[in-house]
């Protein structure tokens, strides 16, 4: 393996972080994965521990004209809830209420993935439960951040983040929003997410479906 590239891939990844993970009862926890590039990363976890694998749909609401800042990010829910970064917002000249249409405009997407993704699954009460939320690695942190907020209101019992890579100003910034966080790859100088994978592929609608499918099977 590369020297700065402590993953293979992000199966690599979830097998690592499954090894990492303290004892887990299979009846009272679920392990949220964010997609899509988490989902890979989950399902060795799920496998390895024998639990449970479900979604939270997020998206981050970009910035005008600089789609790569997160004004906020909407989360699936019932109803979807959409959380705003006030500083972001307010230095882009962005009203709350401009950013929450902004996020509403992104709900035919959250709707079009949950029912691919989540078609004929019956998803878990997260209510007193153990929740392991996992992605392949985070820079920013903004949609996780709003991903950790929305779960946190679901009432869950313990909230463990785990993550292959990120930078630790990032982590600092969500220690609030989990009772334990384990991350395996801190770099000094972190450049990016895929930086710490040797083989980093897109993961597409289909992995997913199939990833969820294998792990209800396994499951069931």
């Amino acid at each position: 393996m590369l020297r700065g590239q402590p993953f293979n891939d992000r199966r690599d990844a979830g097998r690592q972080l499954a090894a990492a993970l303290p004892e887990l009862d299979p009846a009272t926890t679920v392990v949220i994965a964010l997609p899509r590039g988490g989902v890979p990363v989950a399902e060795e976890i799920c496998n390895a521990r024998h639990l449970p694998l479900d979604l939270v749909l997020v998206r981050k609401i970009g910035v005008p004209r600089q789609p790569e800042v997160a004004a906020g990010a909407i989360v699936d829910g019932a109803p979807a809830k959409v959380f705003v970064n006030q500083q972001v917002a307010k230095r882009a000249g962005l009203s709350e209420e401009t950013v929450r249409k902004m996020g509403q405009d992104l709900l035919p997407e959250i709707e079009r993935r949950k029912a691919q993704y989540l078609k004929g699954f019956a998803r878990p009460d997260l209510a007193g439960k153990t929740l392991v939320v996992v992605d392949d690695g985070v820079a920013t942190g903004a949609t996780l951040k709003a991903s950790l907020q929305a779960l946190c209101e679901m009432g869950p019992k313990r909230v463990i983040l785990a993550l292959p890579t990120a930078p630790s100003d990032t982590l600092k910034t969500l220690t609030q929003l989990a009772d334990e966080i384990i991350c395996l790859h801190q770099p000094e100088l972190f450049l990016s997410v895929g930086t710490a994978y040797r083989y980093f592929p897109q993961v597409s609608d289909k992995d997913v479906i199939e990833a969820m499918q294998r792990c209800a099977a396994s499951d069931g």
